[in-house]
């Protein structure tokens, strides 16, 4: 049976997100080493801390996450996990993952931040993850005050407004960025969540 894991960045409750997705029907365990990662059918970056101390934990995991990758293991990026897929963040120094091209942004303008609370997204393109779901009327969580700006529009799969339209979505291959969170977001989160599930079970 495929299992995933949830990489462990050192900080943050990762056990709603565990219990998520083993409720969507994938076997998960939480990993922190290169070992965990190798054996891994899939890999999950949870949503959880700042940009700056997870990328430095990441540095050391860059190669084996990019190898997995191009091997066509799924990677599924939540909230900060999907803004490390980028460059950089201006949330502070560091070095993301270097997956997609582009950098990550704070929100602006007369807005309440962090962005927190249910908000809905608008599918720009096709993704698997959106299966089955009526995009006009579902409601995700989100809790950020950054997002990504990917050079090249073309993996961009949903936006979101909060003051303008952001990216809050991503797909390229076998890699996919959320900016909300899925394991907070009840029925809708489960769906997409199952819909990994089948892509990392084909």
């Amino acid at each position: 049976m495929q299992k995933a894991v949830i990489f462990d960045y050192g900080v943050g409750n990762l056990l709603s997100l565990k219990c998520a997705i083993e409720r969507a029907g994938l076997d998960v365990f939480i990993g922190s080493s290169t070992q965990d990662l190798a054996q891994a059918d899939a890999i999950v970056l949870p949503g959880v801390g700042s940009f700056t101390p997870v990328a430095k934990k990441l540095a050391g995991f860059k190669e084996i996450i990019q190898t997995k990758v191009t091997e066509g293991v799924p990677l599924l990026g939540i909230c900060l996990g999907l803004q490390l897929f980028f460059e950089e963040s201006a949330e502070g120094p560091g070095e993301g993952l270097a997956l997609f091209k582009g950098k990550v942004v704070q929100l602006q303008g007369d807005l309440k931040i962090p962005h927190m609370g249910w908000n809905t997204f608008n599918s720009v393109k096709a993704c698997e993850l959106f299966n089955g779901i009526n995009n006009e009327k579902a409601y995700v969580y989100f809790v950020h005050s950054f997002y990504p700006v990917p050079f090249d529009e073309c993996v961009v799969c949903a936006k979101t407004t909060y003051g303008l339209p952001f990216t809050s979505a991503v797909v390229d291959k076998n890699m996919y960025g959320l900016q909300f969170h899925p394991e907070k977001s009840g029925d809708v989160g489960l769906q997409i969540l199952q819909n990994f599930v089948k892509i990392v079970t084909r």
